[in-house]
């Protein structure tokens, strides 16, 4: 079965909670506190698996969480990190974030992809020592881990994508180009599943073609199974339209090109801009008149029109090498950019509410505000937007004000809950 759609829920694991924990040997007295922190919690990765070709393994199990991190430990025993949650996926995975739609990651590449960040551990007691605080029987717990409910989308990744009505001859067009087997008879329907090929120019060049599932009128609205698959098209870097010039299912080909072209405009603008080439196909089977007639109307047009006939392979090498020459021009196959987080933050956050702040003996500002904490656990640090509500946060609620009241030079170290960051005016 061929799944190219699923939703899944994520969690990657919460930190290891810090230890509360003093120092106890014979003949030493007031050992002082020495409880460790906890260890990161898990991530969650993605990678691309080359082997995998649907999403069907995300329709049996749904929910992946990684495991938390160790708690510390007496001795300033630092509790273990938790391993990262892999998850193998098929190439040209897009991510989203189900709820806003916004785009976590394209898995197209080799490198592995953190979409849910692992928390970090709490900071045990020996954290919070001072001259002040010698014995502080507190210790802080891990951070959660980030959590999604993400939608998974394949969209193949080809260089060139065939469409075209259902039985035009793309399944053997593909057949005989390149080492692709896909089911071939006379069907009056689509084929079921996109096929891939790898079709070789010559040595060293090659490009990737799909036979993307035949299309009907409609099919952008819902209609048939077209719609389906017309995401496997929105990569394509060149598409092939094969059109029977023949008409032998006693349709019009002009007809149908202007309807499938029609359809391709109604899911995407961009995508109906795509260069695309004509290919009138079951040339065997047409007259003079017919060949000539549609090949005139799709150069009115604008676009490049090659008699072929798939079946006995006529044209079909000259058809290669016009796509070959067409792909040298043309920029490498979309990629889709990771979405920044929209900025929906309550802007009236931290005012009046209560912190306080201590200086430490190593010179570090420490901020104690519970209210803090939750937001944050909300702000994600290596966004721009985030940081800049969190800054907000920080001088609505006061504390950049006190933090300046008492002294703080550019470069001092701020320390809440556990994050440092160097004080900027």
């Amino acid at each position: 079965m061929f799944v190219d759609k699923a939703v899944i829920n994520i969690k990657a694991g919460d930190g290891g909670d810090g230890a509360v924990s003093f120092h106890r040997e014979k003949y030493v007295a007031a050992g002082g506190p020495d409880g460790g922190d906890g260890g990161k919690g898990g991530d969650i990765v993605f990678v691309a698996d080359d082997s995998l070709s649907t999403l069907i393994d995300f329709r049996y199990k749904r929910k992946y969480a990684a495991q938390k991190g160790q708690n510390g430990s007496g001795g300033n025993r630092t509790g273990k990190n938790a391993p990262d949650l892999v998850i193998k996926v098929p190439r040209g995975t897009v991510v989203r974030e189900r709820e806003s739609g916004r785009i976590l990651a394209d898995i197209s590449g080799d490198e592995p992809v953190v979409i849910a960040k692992g928390g970090k551990g709490g900071k045990g007691n020996a954290r919070f020592a001072t001259p002040t605080r010698q014995i502080p029987k507190f210790s802080k717990p891990g951070f959660m881990g980030q959590e999604y409910e993400v939608s998974l989308e394949l969209k193949l990744l080809a260089d060139v994508g065939l469409v075209g009505f259902p039985n035009v001859g793309k399944s053997t067009l593909i057949s005989v180009v390149s080492a692709a087997k896909p089911k071939i008879a006379n069907y009056h329907f689509t084929t079921l599943s996109p096929v891939l090929g790898v079709v070789r120019v010559d040595e060293g060049n090659s490009f990737v073609m799909a036979d993307i599932p035949g299309l009907i009128e409609g099919a952008a609205d819902g209609v048939g199974l077209g719609h389906e698959f017309l995401r496997h098209v929105d990569r394509c870097r060149l598409i092939v339209h094969v059109v029977d010039v023949s008409g032998s299912e006693g349709r019009d080909p002009k007809e149908d090109f202007e309807i499938i072209n029609r359809e391709l405009k109604n899911f995407s603008e961009e995508l109906s801009e795509r260069p695309q080439i004509v290919c009138a196909n079951k040339c065997d089977m047409a007259t003079d008149e017919q060949k000539d007639e549609f090949t005139a109307f799709i150069r009115d047009k604008g676009y490049e029109c090659i008699c072929i006939s798939a079946a006995t392979t006529q044209g079909t090498s000259e058809l290669i090498s016009l796509i070959a020459e067409k792909l040298s021009e043309l920029p490498p196959i979309k990629r889709y950019e990771p979405e920044a987080l929209p900025v929906s933050f309550d802007e009236e956050a931290g005012k009046g509410q209560k912190f306080e702040i201590t200086r430490g003996d190593d010179a570090v500002f420490y901020v104690e505000a519970p209210w803090l904490e939750h937001i944050i656990r909300t702000v994600d640090m290596d966004d721009y937007m985030s940081l800049q509500y969190f800054q907000r946060v920080l001088r609505t609620s006061g504390i950049i004000d006190k933090l300046e009241e008492m002294g703080i030079d550019e470069g001092d170290t701020v320390n809440i809950f556990g994050f440092e960051f160097d004080f900027v005016f």
